[in-house]
């Protein structure tokens, strides 16, 4: 099992969650609970567009598959993604916090950084690795449980069960305008398994980060994000600034750096010369997350 970390003369990330930190999940079997002990996810944005890269070490109680849950601004693009990514960009954050010049002060808070229409419709399916995954306009939010009960009878599922929370929870990205979804169902066993690496890309006119899909879990939880832009951001409409903590000094990187860490965020980002690379960290009860990361210039 891979694990990563960012090492600037100390340990500077620790991932460590108790419960799901970026997706609300449904266990297939009840009563079934599920661990999530680290948590990998790398964000760049270009002020229109936005990958995100996520991956997760799971286990469960027994063994069982489990139906994840995040939504998303707008339609994604989906594929594998690779641990490699997260490995080159740590290695690159340790290089610079090792110059005597970048020395780290871990956990500062950030500063100025007609018919009735069917309730969903699936416009991509496809297993990667160990996920299976469906990308899906949900249309109608008062019937988006009895959409999730019907997908899941498709996966053997006889009485699924949504939470009334998580419900309430979709309903209310839906109204905000948040009306894609993706659903991803991987097979879980007691024994902790890294989960293969999923990108998404998407328009946003904001950094976007989901937290409010969690708000069902019980627990607190930690959650480290690589983020790369062009700028440092300073506007922070969703989660309040000072919920957000900067682990070291944002570092600034070059063309030949980003492209090293991913072709396609060297792509995105406008093959400009230079950007900002930094570490955020947001920590707490699950349940005080009410509002999802999102920022801007």
């Amino acid at each position: 099992m891979k694990r990563w970390s960012a090492v600037g003369g100390a340990a500077l990330v620790c991932c460590c969650a108790a419960a799901w930190a970026d997706r609300g999940s449904i266990p297939f079997r009840p009563n079934v609970k599920i661990f999530e002990p680290n948590q990998r996810a790398m964000i760049a944005w270009n002020g229109t567009e936005e990958i995100l890269l996520l991956s997760t070490d799971l286990r469960a109680s027994a063994e069982t598959k489990v139906l994840e849950v995040l939504p998303l601004p707008s339609e994604p693009k989906v594929k594998k993604g690779s641990l490699k990514t997260f490995e080159t960009a740590t290695a690159i954050i340790n290089r610079h916090l090792q110059r005597p010049k970048n020395l780290a002060r871990g956990g500062r808070s950030l500063g100025a950084e007609d018919a009735r229409a069917p309730a969903g419709m699936v416009t991509f399916h496809k297993k990667i690795g160990p996920h299976e995954v469906s990308v899906t306009k949900v249309l109608d939010g008062a019937r988006f449980a009895t959409w999730v009960e019907q997908y899941l009878a498709k996966q053997g599922v006889a009485k699924a069960v949504i939470p009334e929370k998580l419900r309430a929870i979709v309903e209310g990205y839906i109204r905000g305008g948040f009306g894609w979804f993706v659903f991803d169902v991987v097979s879980l066993s007691p024994k902790v398994t890294t989960i293969e690496p999923l990108q998404y890309r998407f328009a946003t006119t904001s950094l976007f980060y989901p937290l409010r899909i969690t708000m069902l879990e019980e627990g607190d939880t930690s959650i480290d994000l690589i983020v790369l832009t062009p700028k440092l951001l300073s506007t922070f409409p969703g989660l309040p600034i000072r919920r957000v903590g900067l682990k070291h000094p944002p570092i600034t990187i070059s063309a030949e750096e980003l492209r090293s860490i991913s072709d396609e965020m060297y792509e995105l980002l406008g093959r400009r010369a230079s950007m900002r690379l930094r570490i955020w960290q947001c920590a707490g009860p699950i349940a005080s997350f009410d509002q999802d990361l999102i920022a801007r210039e």
